[in-house]
């Protein structure tokens, strides 16, 4: 649920004058809604930046992105910004979806932990890598239409629940992959408990000031790179109350 990543330059909008998933007269059976503009997306926002992983491209081309958004921001889904989705959340701007997908390192068969549903798009893209995908929403309402949404595209291995993800999902624990789509202070414990040996977690983390970190358990310690500054909407929760040191962004550099 990102904001903007400051570095980024963002690109005109999209027309927005299909508010839903228009069929042309005379289009042929078969027609996909907005496939060229996914298609577009896809080589101009997201390859042209970096992200090589084709199976992320592919992703990306296919989940429909323009049904994770309510219908009056469906003509502006594949521009090159966040759009909000309600409840003063929003969905990420396409490039930093597939950039912290990447970053993730997914290997089919990989379970994967998402805090922050959100719309549920970010859920969708990481279960066309691996079936595995578990996903909690603090705010129950915008769980309950991202499943509703997942349900009706097909993408019913995705589990979710309305909960406080500080805690994670440790009867589901540990998992090879963890990632955050709103920024905590500091990455919670529990979340940092739950990454099995060889993991891979990537959150923005920090308060005005944030930075997007990749964290990995190698050998049992904790082993932390930052990736780029960004900006997202707040953790909140129990997150809230963990107020990080200043100059520190995560407690993965403690003994």
């Amino acid at each position: 649920m990102v904001k903007h990543a400051r570095y980024i330059l963002l690109a005109a909008a999209l027309p927005a004058s299909c508010l839903s998933a228009c069929r042309p007269v005379g289009a042929a059976e078969g027609f996909v809604p907005y496939a060229e503009e996914r298609a577009a997306m896809v080589r101009e926002q997201i390859a042209a930046r970096g992200v090589k992983d084709k199976r992320v491209l592919a992703a990306m081309r296919e989940v429909q992105r323009h049904e994770f958004v309510p219908e009056e921001y469906r003509g502006d889904a594949h521009g090159d910004h966040p759009l909000p989705i309600g409840h003063r959340q929003t969905i990420s701007q396409p490039y930093i979806v597939a950039y912290m997908t990447e970053a993730l390192g997914l290997k089919k068969g990989d379970k994967v932990l998402e805090i922050g549903t959100g719309s549920g798009y970010q859920a969708a893209v990481l279960t066309k890598l691996t079936p595995k995908v578990f996903s909690i929403e603090i705010i129950c309402p915008l769980e309950k239409t991202a499943r509703a949404v997942l349900d009706r595209l097909g993408f019913k291995t995705v589990r979710t629940r309305c909960a406080d993800g500080y805690k994670g999902w440790p009867e589901e624990a540990p998992f090879d992959a963890i990632m955050l789509t709103a920024a905590p202070p500091e990455i919670p414990r529990p979340l940092l408990d739950q990454l099995a040996e060889g993991g891979r977690l990537v959150a923005p983390v920090g308060g005005r000031s944030q930075d997007l970190v990749r964290i990995r358990r190698i050998k049992g310690k904790l082993k932390e790179e930052k990736l780029l500054p960004v900006r997202f909407v707040p953790m909140t929760g129990e997150a809230q109350k963990k107020k990080a040191p200043p100059g520190e962004v995560s407690p993965a550099r403690t003994p």
